[in-house]
């Protein structure tokens, strides 16, 4: 008998595997193209976009929520790097980080998702992005400090864009295809193991709390957290409103460039604060939205 329960497990384990195994190899060709011409975009682009952004001024907050949008590789980085700087302001600091998709738009894409759910997605951030930057911009005044640093976005990323674009997405698509098969391994074995309602519970589903948790994972330094948050919506574990609370705060690791590069740790404490109350407050606002229509 425990023999059986033990063939059984084993069965279970290999079909796990072997359907977790052939989801991401599907996504593959889809998410290589898809860093292909992000890359080809940022490399093309790469030096007008800093110019435009530094030279934005008062118009930061919209240029730079724009800008975000395009989920380029280190985008959010050299905005930090600008910020530390000095040449953009606290509120377009802020925007970008808000409206930057990290690896949301890629994966969205590569899954065939609607287009409308994309578009509403985006259109969240931006407005979100250009919204909050322009207030924090009214309200918070802050002098202009001439202090440069050497920072270079691809040494420190080492994502290897100098070699060439095809390397670098090869690289990128490497690296996602990764988190997503870990993160769809552990999420198929909790599905099958606790059910659908046990999971939807202990992400607090439709509950008015659950994009604080969001935003939490929104947080965390790395692509990772946007795969977590975009492969929860798309297996249907999150609603729209949590997941709009994530994506908001993810910038990759764009916060850990900032503490790494600005030496005022009260000012990025309250940067990180900042995004995390405006990424709850946007998920909590669009919960209740959803739950009165």
């Amino acid at each position: 008998m425990i023999k059986s329960n033990g063939n059984e497990m084993s069965d279970i384990m290999k079909e796990i595997i072997i359907d977790t195994l052939i989801d991401a190899v599907k996504l593959i060709p889809f998410l290589f193209l898809a860093f292909l011409i992000i890359e080809l975009i940022e490399h093309k682009f790469n030096k007008e976009t800093k110019k435009i952004i530094s030279k934005s001024g008062n118009f930061g907050p919209l240029i730079g929520s724009i800008m975000g949008l395009f989920p380029q590789c280190g985008f959010s980085i050299m905005a930090t790097n600008l910020y530390t700087t000095r040449i953009i302001t606290y509120g377009t600091l802020i925007a970008i980080y808000l409206s930057t998709s990290d690896e949301m738009l890629p994966i969205m894409l590569s899954n065939n998702t609607d287009i409308i759910i994309i578009l509403q997605i985006l259109s969240v951030k931006f407005l979100v992005g250009i919204i909050f930057g322009f207030l924090i911009d009214f309200i918070i005044k802050k002098k202009n400090r001439k202090i440069k640093l050497d920072y270079h976005i691809c040494e420190d990323e080492n994502c290897h864009c100098e070699k060439g674009i095809v390397l670098s997405s090869l690289k990128h698509t490497f690296n996602i295809i990764l988190f997503i098969i870990i993160i769809t391994f552990i999420l198929n074995i909790a599905i099958y193991y606790l059910g659908d309602e046990t999971i939807e519970k202990l992400f607090m589903k439709n509950n008015i709390f659950a994009p604080f948790i969001s935003s939490l994972i929104g947080l965390i330094p790395n692509c990772a957290s946007s795969v977590i948050i975009t492969e929860l919506y798309l297996n249907g574990v999150i609603s729209f409103g949590t997941t709009i609370a994530g994506l908001l705060t993810g910038s990759g690791v764009a916060i850990l460039v900032l503490f790494k590069s600005n030496k005022d740790l009260k000012e990025n404490f309250k940067i990180l604060l900042t995004v995390y109350g405006i990424g709850s407050f946007i998920g909590i606002l669009v919960e209740v939205f959803n739950v009165l229509l």
